[in-house]
């Protein structure tokens, strides 16, 4: 009898199962919000779907009265911009940091200490100390995703250098290889896939920043509009813009997938990449 444990779905099999959740959240919110709209019209909590329709042509089709620009293609672009600005600082400043924390032993007493105890300060808390230095513009949120993300990063990155196989750094050596010539022919390349790993799943650590700054401190972007209509209680705009930035993130994190399995086969050998 072959065990539970070693029985894989088919492709198709496997793409009903991943779906049936979705569907299943979609049918159970159908029920709820036609069995609160049938006992109170006026309820906002749960819209219909003709007024989740009325809400998206209006913020995603329809022209602004007051700007003249469609309101969700504005707020997906500027969250995206400080989205890839903030992520890409991070990715740059793990990369750089992390090779020699986890290659040379000085660098290592000298700074993980300081990493680690960065690492876990709320990135949160220093909100207020960055709107006071960069002010309310776009570097205070950028600064945040940078702050809360690059720690993490650093130190994921930092323990994958180090678990480096110690005979390739001793044949390195032995063939003559300086320091940088190691950092750049051994180390960099084992590297470069590891990071856009690291990359990947920060990605929803960098969404919460991004949001939660927009939320208090901006005029335009995804979560400045989720923040700004919760007063209004306006289910219709809220439900599908948090859709919206679930959607991003899963398309990002599959992108970012293929792209690591197209360009470094090596390292996603062996590995389900479904």
């Amino acid at each position: 009898m072959k065990r539970l444990m070693n029985q894989k779905p088919s492709k198709s099999t496997a793409l009903f199962l991943g779906l049936l959740p979705f569907f299943v959240l979609f049918f159970v919110y159908i029920f709820a919000s036609e069995a609160r709209l049938a006992e109170n019209p006026n309820d906002k909590l749960l819209p219909s779907m003709t007024t989740f329709t009325q809400a998206i042509d209006r913020m995603a089709l329809t022209p602004s009265k007051r700007s003249g620009e469609i309101l969700f293609i504005k707020d997906t672009a500027s969250s995206l911009q400080r989205l890839g600005t903030g992520v890409l600082i991070s990715a740059t400043l793990a990369l750089l940091m992390a090779i020699p924390l986890g290659l040379i032993p000085y660098m290592r007493s000298g700074l993980s200490p300081f990493v680690a105890a960065f690492s876990m300060v709320p990135p949160m808390a220093i909100l207020p100390i960055l709107f006071i230095v960069f002010g309310m513009g776009e570097m205070a949120k950028v600064a945040l995703i940078v702050i809360g993300v690059t720690p993490l990063m650093v130190r994921d990155l930092q323990q994958r250098v180090s678990e480096i196989p110690a005979e390739q750094l001793i044949k390195a050596q032995t063939l003559g290889g300086s320091t940088w010539t190691i950092v750049v022919r051994v180390i960099l390349p084992q590297m470069l896939p590891r990071l856009l790993d690291s990359t990947r799943l920060t990605l929803g650590t960098a969404w919460i920043f991004l949001i939660s700054a927009e939320a208090i401190a901006a005029t335009e972007g995804l979560g400045y509009r989720i923040f700004l209509v919760r007063r209004y209680l306006s289910m219709d705009v809220i439900l599908p813009y948090v859709a919206w930035i679930t959607f991003l993130a899963f398309l990002f994190d599959y992108l970012m997938r293929r792209f690591t399995y197209k360009v470094f086969p090596w390292y996603t050998a062996g590995k389900d990449n479904r």
